[in-house]
């Protein structure tokens, strides 16, 4: 591994050193912080982290490799990675490659052997900004001048940036023997699929939803409501996804249009605030985010270890009360974690449940969902 000489430039014109094994690149992203130990490749991979460059705040990353089995997506969607010691021989049974080989195979740069701690310090004092890496531009000014016209995340939609290009049924097994308490697969040959409406999915999502026996559609975020009810959907699962969530004005008004049909609706992360916003509340940019595994949310003497990764969040000022209640908080900083809707099957999290950070405390969540599902189904068996 060749070392050259590579820089940080913020927004704000700060500017570190440090170096770089990648290919000559430059790339402008929104920098952001993460604290989970564990999990790169899953953070690499997962589209929520478009338009992003990554800070980790565990001092050694790459020590396990990399896996065939591990990535929430089809390739690497962050911009670039920024970390303190880069392992290069990495130590584990299941590895198949190296982080700085795998990066390199996506070209994504990796910038490494400056000060994270101190780093991030600064974003959580200034919050989170635009940044460039470059290990070929080692002039500051010259990078400040492409971060001067660098779109900021905030009214950013970067959902048609990820979302799948065409309709697909998930078909790919899961190793359902993982799961803590799972149960064996539900036969649901008689009923219908569930879809979810993909905002930047995670497969670990699908991977999760799949160990129910239930047939999985997942769809174009800019899908129709029609052609939505076409696949007549058990229910309707609402993903994860990167940019401004208030942003994705046609998910909000399809999503209007789906709660009056009563077909059982969970949204994670980015799907919370876009049913947030249907249902008439606000979001807004947090300072600078919260993204790890290990954030505490929950209400009414319960709390729950949480996986995030989310730059916004549903303000606090929701007049919904006659038709919203909140069922959790963000127990660091109290902002809403949670919402379930008083009188229709609707409800969603702003946190990762498939993610098991806990690592079963979200599981239940899945199982709501299958129950107002199977509730439906009775009550229109019944009809019929």
């Amino acid at each position: 591994m060749k070392h050259k000489a590579a820089i940080l430039t913020l927004e704000d014109g700060t500017v570190y050193k440090g170096w770089s094994a990648s290919s000559p690149c430059t790339v402008v992203g929104e920098i952001v912080f993460t604290t989970g130990i564990t999990g790169y490749q899953e953070i690499m991979t997962d589209p929520s982290y478009s338009g992003q460059i990554i800070v980790f705040t565990y001092p050694e990353i790459g020590n396990t490799g990399i896996n065939i089995e591990d990535s929430e997506s089809s390739k690497v969607q962050c911009k670039g990675i920024i970390i303190r010691n880069l392992c290069d021989y990495p130590s584990n049974w299941r590895a198949q490659d190296s982080l700085s080989n795998f990066a390199e195979k996506h070209k994504i740069p990796i910038l490494y052997g400056l000060d994270t701690r101190q780093l991030t310090q600064h974003l959580r004092g200034s919050g989170a900004m635009n940044a460039c890496i470059s290990n070929e531009i080692l002039e500051p000014s010259h990078l400040l001048t492409q971060l001067k016209v660098a779109p900021s995340m905030q009214g950013l939609d970067l959902v048609k940036t990820v979302t799948t290009s065409k309709p697909y049924k998930w078909t790919k097994p899961s190793q359902i023997e993982w799961n803590f308490n799972y149960k064996a697969p539900l036969s649901q040959a008689e009923t219908n699929p569930i879809v979810v409406i993909d905002f930047g999915i995670k497969y670990n999502i699908l991977r999760y939803l799949s160990t129910y026996g239930y047939e999985i559609v997942v769809l174009p975020a800019q899908t129709s409501v029609k052609e939505i009810l076409s696949y007549h959907p058990s229910g309707i699962l609402l993903s994860n996804g990167p940019g401004d969530p208030a942003a994705v004005t046609y998910a909000i008004s399809n999503v209007q249009a789906l709660l009056n049909t009563q077909i059982p609706i969970f949204g994670i992360c980015m799907g919370h605030q876009i049913l947030s916003l249907a249902l008439g509340a606000q979001t807004f940019k947090l300072k600078f985010g919260h993204r790890g595994i290990n954030h505490p949310a929950g209400a009414f003497q319960k709390i729950e270890i949480t996986s995030q990764n989310h730059g916004f969040a549903v303000s606090t000022n929701l007049n919904l009360d006659d038709t919203v209640k909140i069922t959790h908080y963000n127990l660091n900083d109290w902002t809403i974690a949670g919402i379930a809707h008083k009188s229709l099957p609707a409800f969603s999290v702003q946190y990762h449940p498939e993610a098991s950070p806990g690592p079963h405390d979200a599981e239940y969540l899945f199982n709501i969902f299958l129950q107002l599902i199977s509730a439906r189904e009775k009550k229109l068996d019944l009809v019929a």
